[in-house]
This record gives C-alpha cells, sequence and structure tokens, in this order.
C-alpha cells in the first residue's frame, strides 16, 4: 500500500510546482504585456515624422495607426482555441517570434504600404501573445482574491508600457528616424524567448470537437468589412458608394452568420453561452465601449501637443505621463477598491470620472495650459483603469476555470476591437469636423485645400510652401479646425462613456469570493496550482496542511494501520482521511473520541 500512495501523491507534488511559483509566472506574463503594450502606444509620438517621410493618404494613415489592433481582434478568438490545443506557452513563445520579425519589418519601411503590412504581422503576433497571457493568469490564480491582485499588477504593467512607450519612442526620435521606435521591440522578444520557455508552465483545454477554423475567418473578415466602412465614411467619401457601403453591408452579414454558426454547432470556437450571464456581458460591453470612447483620444492628444502646442516628441511623452502614472496606481490600488465597493459602483465610477476628465480637456484651446492638461490627464488615467480593471476581473472571474482559454480570447478581442472601431470612429468624427473648414481659405486652391484637410501636419506643409499671408492664414485655419475637431470628438467619447456607466449598472453589487471555493472542479484546481488562497473552513485548512507535508509524513499519514483480529474499533490516526483502499471499512468515529 506505501508505494501506492506514494505513487498517487508525487503527481500531486509535480503539478503543485507552477502554482507555488505563481507570482513568477506572473512576472513572466507582465514582460509578455509589456511587449504588446509598448507597440501599441510607442507609434503615438512617431505618427508626424510617419506622415512627413512616408507622405501617406489620411485613409492610409489610419490603417497604419490601426491595423494592428484589428489583425489583433480578428486572430485572438482563432490562436486563444489554437493554444488550448496544442499549448498556451508553445504558442505564446511563436508569438514572441513573429513578433521580432515583424518588427525588424517595420523599421526598415520605405512605403506606408510596407508599413501597413509589418503592422498587421505585428497584430497576428499580438494575437497569438495577448490570450494566452490572460488565459495562464486564470489557470494559475484560481482563487479571486489573488487573482484580482494579480490582475492589478497586470494592468498596472499595462500602464507602465503605455507610459514607456510615448517616453521610449520620444527618445528615440530626438536622436534616430522613426523605425527605431519598432526596434526596441526586438531585445524584449530575445529576453522572452528563453525566460518563458524555461519558466512558464504548459498548460491546454479541452479539446474535444474539430477546430472551427472556417468561423474564426468568417468573423475575421465581418471585423474588416465594418471598420473599413466607417474608415471611409470618415475620410469623407459618399455613403452610398460601392466602395463604402459593399464592407459596411458585407461585414454585417458575415457576423450575423458567424454568430448563427457558432450557436449550431456542438462544439462552437466561441461559447456564447457564457454571454447569457448577466455579469459576463455587461463586462465585455464596459471594455468595448471604454476603448470605443478613449483609445483614439491618446493618439489625437499625441498629435495636439505637437502640432498645435508646438512640444518636442520627447516633451509629448512627459506631458503624457500623468495619465499613465495614473492608471498604473490606480491598478495597484484595484484589489483592495473592488473588495470594498464592488464591481458595480468601481466600473460605474470610473466611467463617470473618465467622463469628467474627458469633459475638462474640452477647454483646450490653443495655448498651453498646463495645470489644466496635467489635472484632466491624472482624472483620465485613474478613471479608465478604475473601469478597465473591474470590467476584466469581473469577466474573468464570471467565466468558467476550464473555459480561461475562450474567455480571454473574448475579452482581448472586445478590448482591441474597441481600440480599432474607437480609432476609425474618433478618427472620423476629427476628420468630418476638420476637413471642411479648409476648403474656405482665400486663396488656397482646392487641391492645396484638399492636402491640408488630409492631416494638420500636411496643412503646415502647404502653409510653408504658399508663404505670405495665405500661408499664415492657412496655418491659423488648419490649428483652429483641428481644436474644434478636438473638442467634438472629446464630446463624442463622454456620451459614450456615460452610456458605459449606466450599463455598468448590470453588474453584480458585491465581491462574491466564496463562489469558486464552493466549485468542485475550482476546489481541485486550487489544490492542483498551489494557490495560497485562504480555505474556506477549517478542516480544508487542515486537508491542505497535511497535504504539504514533508513526504514520508504523508505516506505515513495516508496509510493507517490494519486493525487486529478480534479486535473492535481500533483508532484510526488523524489525517486517515486520505483515500483508502478498495473494501476498507469505514472505522466509526466514537473509539477515536475514546482514545
Amino acid at each position: 500500500m506505501s508505494g501506492t500512495t506514494t505513487a498517487a501523491l508525487r503527481p500531486r507534488r509535480r503539478t503543485a510546482g507552477p502554482g507555488a511559483n505563481r507570482w513568477v509566472v506572473l512576472v513572466v506574463l507582465c514582460v509578455s504585456l509589456l511587449l504588446v503594450a509598448l507597440d501599441a502606444t510607442v507609434l503615438h509620438v512617431a505618427v508626424p515624422a510617419v506622415s512627413e517621410d512616408l507622405r501617406p493618404s489620411a485613409i492610409q494613415l489610419l490603417w497604419i495607426v490601426d491595423v494592428y489592433p484589428l489583425v489583433c481582434a480578428a486572430l485572438l478568438i482563432l490562436f486563444g482555441t489554437l493554444g488550448d490545443r496544442v499549448g498556451r506557452r508553445r504558442v505564446l513563445l511563436l508569438g514572441y517570434g513573429l513578433f521580432g520579425v515583424a518588427s525588424a519589418v517595420a523599421a526598415c519601411a520605405h512605403t506606408a504600404e510596407v508599413l501597413i503590412l509589418a503592422r498587421a504581422l505585428l497584430g497576428v503576433g499580438g494575437a497569438m501573445i495577448m490570450p494566452a497571457t490572460l488565459s495562464i493568469l486564470r489557470q494559475v490564480f484560481p482563487d479571486r482574491r489573488e487573482r484580482a491582485l494579480a490582475i492589478g499588477v497586470w494592468s498596472a504593467v499595462a500602464a507602465v508600457g503605455a507610459a514607456v512607450g510615448p517616453l521610449l519612442g520620444g527618445f528615440l526620435l530626438e536622436h534616430f528616424w522613426w523605425g527605431s521606435v519598432f526596434l526596441i521591440n526586438i531585445p524584449l522578444m530575445l529576453i522572452s524567448l528563453p525566460v518563458g520557455r524555461l519558466l512558464l508552465p504548459e498548460s491546454r483545454g479541452e479539446t474535444d470537437g474539430p477546430w472551427d477554423v472556417s468561423g474564426a475567418l468568417m468573423a475575421a473578415a465581418g471585423l474588416f468589412g465594418v471598420v473599413l466602412g466607417v474608415k471611409r465614411l470618415g475620410g469623407g467619401e459618399d455613403p452610398t458608394g460601392p466602395l463604402t457601403l459593399l464592407p459596411l453591408l458585407v461585414g454585417a452579414v458575415l457576423l450575423v452568420l458567424f454568430v448563427r454558426r457558432q450557436r449550431r454547432l456542438p462544439h462552437p470556437l466561441v461559447d456564447l453561452c457564457m454571454f447569457r450571464r448577466p455579469a459576463f456581458s455587461t463586462s465585455v460591453g464596459c471594455i468595448v465601449l471604454a476603448m470605443l470612447a478613449l483609445v483614439g483620444l491618446e493618439l489625437i492628444a499625441a498629435q495636439y501637443l505637437q502640432l498645435v502646442l508646438g512640444l518636442s516628441p520627447l516633451a509629448t511623452g512627459l506631458r503624457l505621463l500623468p495619465l499613465t502614472v495614473a492608471a498604473m496606481a490606480a491598478g495597484l490600488l484595484g484589489a483592495r477598491v473592488l473588495r470594498r465597493f464592488g464591481p458595480r459602483r468601481m466600473v460605474c465610477t470610473g466611467f463617470c470620472l473618465t467622463a469628467a476628465a474627458v469633459l475638462t480637456l474640452t477647454a483646450m484651446g490653443s495655448d498651453d495650459n498646463s495645470p489644466l492638461l496635467l489635472s484632466g490627464f491624472v482624472l483620465l488615467g485613474f478613471g479608465l483603469e478604475t473601469t478597465l480593471f473591474g470590467a476584466y476581473e469581473s469577466m474573468l472571474s464570471e467565466a468558467p476555470a476550464d473555459r480561461a482559454g475562450g474567455a480571454a480570447a473574448i475579452g482581448e478581442t472586445s478590448y482591441q476591437l474597441g481600440a480599432g472601431i474607437g480609432i476609425a470612429l474618433l478618427g472620423s468624427v476629427m476628420n468630418a469636423a476638420y476637413t471642411p473648414r479648409l476648403h474656405t481659405v482665400p486663396g488656397v486652391s482646392a487641391p492645396d485645400a484638399t492636402a491640408a484637410g488630409h492631416s494638420l501636419g500636411e496643412a503646415y506643409d502647404v502653409a510653408d510652401r504658399l508663404g505670405g499671408p495665405t500661408g499664415a492664414v492657412l496655418r491659423r485655419v488648419a490649428r483652429d479646425s483641428f481644436v474644434h475637431g478636438l473638442h467634438l470628438t472629446l464630446l463624442v467619447s463622454a456620451g459614450l462613456l456615460l452610456l458605459g456607466a449606466v450599463m455598468a449598472l448590470r453588474l453584480p453589487r458585491i465581491m462574491q469570493c466564496g463562489a469558486e471555493t464552493e466549485s468542485g472542479a475550482d476546489t481541485g484546481t486550487r489544490a492542483q496550482t498551489g494557490s495560497g488562497a485562504e480555505p474556506e473552513t477549517g478542516a480544508a485548512a487542515g486537508t491542505a496542511g497535511e497535504a504539504e507535508t514533508v513526504p514520508g509524513a504523508v505516506e505515513a499519514a495516508a496509510e493507517p494501520p490494519a486493525p487486529e483480529p478480534g479486535v473492535a474499533g481500533v483508532p484510526a490516526p488523524r489525517g486517515s482521511e486520505q483515500p483508502r483502499t478498495a473494501g476498507q471499512p469505514q472505522l466509526p468515529e466514537k473509539p477515536r473520541v475514546s482514545a
């Protein structure tokens, strides 16, 4: 019996290894997130330099910025389910390699088309990395209280990446060409590949049923069609034109067919049953609205600081630093705030704070107002991170543990989808308010007015070429039109944020920390991962404490001595509640008490 008990206990001790090092795993996952977050923000301060060097059109410039989140959003479900089948760590490491190669291509791009292609490849790599980080985090931290703290650290690292990205990008632009902002991904990838291979645990999900690749491609095509139509509308194209109306209709039809397909399949790519849970569907909607309202503002703010206020790229990064520092602070405080106030009040308050910050920033004008920008950015960063933290934590906690990969893919898809459509939507609002005024400037020909309407940077170039009073008038009108468009964009964002605050009222009022403890599957997962969560009962604590003792003591405790023949009620030693052999009678409790 001793050999059998020892063999049964050894696999448990091996599976407890990754759980015991779960905080080390969190560090590796945060580095993975930092890699993706840097690339998402470092390009923002480089947009004016890219525009000056590559001369992209307004549509191309939008594609350069948002093709990365759009491709990433379209493929997250595809690679999330692939990780469930072949291993999440394996997909994560492959994503590192592709990210590094795509970064090198982007750095050496000489045309807008090549840069768009490289950014699309970066989106593929990001789609391989992002769902793996969240699904591994969900598996390694099954206890909700620890997971809330881990998500807080995870989101704080995202804020660090957002802060370091503009600063590092500004520093590189001060000393090198714009392509250097992509080269910073390569050393991070070279470090992450061997470290991730050594420290990250491999994990897989359910592999029953066929892998619905056709459904994933259908969703990707649908998303691209919808966003392409929105881009063309924002560029001033005819809404009834075939190149605008057709992508919108085809994209919408493909998305509807994708949903119907997933409902019919016995093993769907996306488990739509999770959306029947109000907390899950509401959290996903809050993530989409938050990113839809705000992701384009950072891009517009970077152009405002550089082109309207005349700040250098490095000074622009320093001005945006309070926003990301406040977001980092909100992420670190998120677990405590969530336990005290609950998901509903936390997310709703975060939306309201962010809307207040956006409305405060509408006071920005053509002149520099440092106190206004500082207070607005701090409030914006704190409110946004509070919203996203509460929504992400509620979504992951509401999803079953055995569907962590699918839930993570849905969460990241909603994040990236909101980001991509947000840039397109807010960029369209910005162009609609900015472009018409430039066609009424006296002395400016129609071709020059069209060129100036592409962006504020091109308007300055046309004004410098024209020179004299006409150039000065064009520069002033373009600057005032940009500020007017910024104000309109901020008002649209505030409306979306207030809508998100109303939506957040459907979230649970309190944080249910004991729900997973009562679940047998999650309790088993907790035992395997070695989570340090506090057990719900004293008996559970005793069992957990005995299971993690010295192997010899565990084996001795797991094997009770057999009773002598003819002697009834021989007391069993404490700890004999370990699995007994087949046919072994259960000893009465009374002799144990008398002993």
